[in-house]
């Protein structure tokens, strides 16, 4: 619907306020939801919850956040119109997550704003000093300004969150990114590399062209830490690309991946036209379902 994403945040709770309502009026209305005793102590139980939770997420938890806030120590340029930002802990130790989990963000303004952002964290969850990272692609609206945000600009982080995230017993690790999903994956690569991990990673990568492969110097970089192998997949490659070339697809796992294919752990993250093909073609390859992990972008 091309929305902005603080309106449908806005509407997503208002609605959600009248629904709770209604179904109070609805019970309170039509008595015989009251009549019985265990029934009455549900609903008032229910009631009380809601309300509770309410004020632990609209108060207690705003409260906590300001005051463990993070200081912007960087903004860095990336390809692929994506800029990275550097966030340390600000008078606290700052918190411990796990690669490809995502954390909701609130640069301008306190924690107590309706609306926070959604992303990724793009940084190896071994930093000692509880240093974070955000890379965000400017796609309009919010994300259009956070190259501009200045360094020492104080910003509020709540998370983490997801199960989006390795961990899996596994023979090898292969992760598929479309353009800006490959945030998710640099997080588990550093993370891997942190750790001496020495199972093999691949990263099939889809991206529009070669100068807007967000990351290209630091995935070559990581290939000297880390058993990683980078398949670049271009949909408008230059004239002289002798690499994979238009999108992903089951051919391309045949040519790059070692069988059987249903041994390795798959984390898919990218468009959603994309993700359906992807897992389409894992079908085709019988993989099962429980060997491979998505994480769809949307309203970012």
């Amino acid at each position: 619907m091309r929305i902005r994403y603080e309106t449908w945040h806005l509407t997503h709770i208002a609605l959600a306020v009248v629904a709770v309502t209604a179904g109070l009026l609805h019970m309170v209305g039509w008595s015989f939801y009251l009549t019985d005793p265990g029934k009455r102590a549900l609903w008032i139980g229910l009631t009380i919850f809601w309300i509770g939770l309410l004020l632990y997420v609209r108060i207690v938890k705003p409260l906590f956040m300001l005051r463990r806030p993070y200081r912007i120590a960087e903004v860095r340029k990336e390809r692929g119109d994506t800029s990275t930002l550097v966030m340390q802990p600000d008078g606290h130790p700052g918190f411990r997550f796990r690669p490809g989990q995502f954390g909701w963000l609130t640069v301008w303004g306190s924690p107590f704003q309706i609306t926070g952002h959604p992303f990724s964290f793009s940084s190896s969850a071994e930093a000692a000093d509880g240093r974070v990272e955000m890379s965000i692609r400017n796609l309009g609206d919010f994300t259009s300004a956070i190259h501009k945000v200045p360094v020492g600009q104080r910003v509020y982080l709540d998370g983490p969150y997801g199960a989006f995230t390795i961990g899996h017993p596994t023979d090898m690790h292969v992760l598929i990114a479309g353009g800006v999903g490959v945030t998710p994956m640099m997080s588990m690569i550093c993370t891997l590399a942190d750790r001496g991990d020495a199972r093999p990673v691949i990263l099939l990568y889809g991206s529009k062209d070669w100068e807007s492969i967000t990351f290209r110097e630091e995935l070559d970089a990581m290939s000297a830490r880390l058993n990683l192998k980078v398949v670049h997949v271009l949909a408008n490659p230059p004239a002289d690309w002798t690499g994979e070339q238009g999108f992903i697809s089951a051919e391309v796992f045949r040519r790059h991946l070692p069988p059987p294919f249903a041994d390795h752990e798959y984390f898919i993250c990218g468009p959603g036209v994309m993700m359906d093909a992807i897992e389409k073609a894992l079908g085709e390859l019988k993989v099962p379902m429980s060997k491979y992990h998505s994480e769809r972008y949307s309203f970012v």
